[in-house]
């Protein structure tokens, strides 16, 4: 079978946020080719010995390259819904998306699923937590919590350093008996975490109704559904919900819109969990927070990425 392949040039600062939009659109996969992960490889500390390596890669450059594949019947008005989702994006300003130019071209595809599924493992996160692609057999080892995730539906697979610092943020804090929210949840891998790793109650929220039907999903297939009330929402209408631990991995700019409201969702004494924060946007989400009276309790950071965790 023949996929479409859509190439976006974008940045790394925005690149989750491209892949993320793909996502809504592909049965595929999507792909991302930052020269960035190459350099932390070769410079983190990782014991990784590489014979050759092209100089290129390892010359600063801020050029990433996002694919997705698209069933050629439905390309024309995917790439068209893309990008004007990109560029709609692009016009709120506060994140860098490059130049966004796109290339297309017309691939043997019949292969492409399964050669793409190779790439993934079972992805450990914290002291507890594996993310195991629902095509993999992993064994559980003691006291492992596996969260099983179908990723061909929404973006939020645990590898991007925003989402592994809340799952590991998550774990430090959460309490057997809790109730959380996951305001922005994606795939539904924090929210489906959380019942997992003991939450009562887990409420995930989302503007978009792909991930609505995926954080479903995932919880439905993770044995944790009758645990999970999935809503599609920009935040919570209820205000007189209250969450031991409140979660929300997007971006800084909408975390300073919702600053004002998103506390009325905390209990006295919990832990709000804030991710999707870009190092020229710390500040900004600080001061917004800080004016609600809330303590910083943490402060993490991965990369270019950073969270931060604050007690009522």
């Amino acid at each position: 079978m023949e996929y479409v392949e859509l190439t976006v040039h974008t940045t790394s600062e925005a690149s989750e946020l491209v892949a993320d939009v793909m996502w809504q659109y592909t049965e595929g996969g999507v792909a991302v080719s930052d020269a960035k992960d190459v350099v932390a490889l070769i410079s983190g500390g990782t014991g990784v010995y590489w014979d050759y390596i092209d100089d290129e890669l390892k010359a600063p450059r801020s050029d990433v390259l996002v694919k997705c594949f698209i069933k050629p019947d439905a390309a024309d008005a995917a790439i068209r819904d893309i990008r004007a989702q990109l560029e709609e994006m692009r016009s709120r300003g506060g994140v860098d998306f490059g130049t966004l130019e796109e290339t297309r071209r017309t691939i043997d595809g019949d292969d492409w699923i399964d050669v793409w599924k190779k790439h993934f493992r079972p992805l450990h996160i914290g002291e507890r937590v594996v993310v195991v692609p629902e095509w993999i057999n992993y064994t559980q080892e003691a006291n492992e919590v596996i969260v099983t995730l179908d990723s061909n539906m929404a973006f939020g697979t645990g590898e991007h350093e925003t989402t592994s610092m809340c799952l590991e943020a998550l774990q430090e804090v959460i309490k057997e008996g809790d109730v959380v929210i996951d305001v922005g949840c994606g795939s539904g891998i924090l929210g489906i975490a959380a019942a997992k790793l003991g939450a009562k109650a887990c409420y995930l929220t989302d503007i978009d109704p792909v991930a609505v039907e995926s954080a479903g999903h995932n919880a439905l297939k993770n044995g944790v559904s009758q645990k999970c009330i999935v809503a599609h929402s920009d935040l919570l209408a209820d205000a007189a919900l209250r969450g031991d631990v409140v979660l929300a991995n997007i971006t800084a700019e909408v975390l300073v819109r919702l600053a004002p409201s998103m506390p009325e969702n905390l209990k006295q004494g919990g832990m709000l969990i804030l991710s999707g924060i870009i190092a020229d946007r710390l500040s900004l989400v600080k001061e917004a927070f800080a004016a609600q009276g809330l303590a910083l309790a943490q402060e993490r950071r991965k990369g270019e990425w950073y969270a931060l965790v604050y007690r009522r």
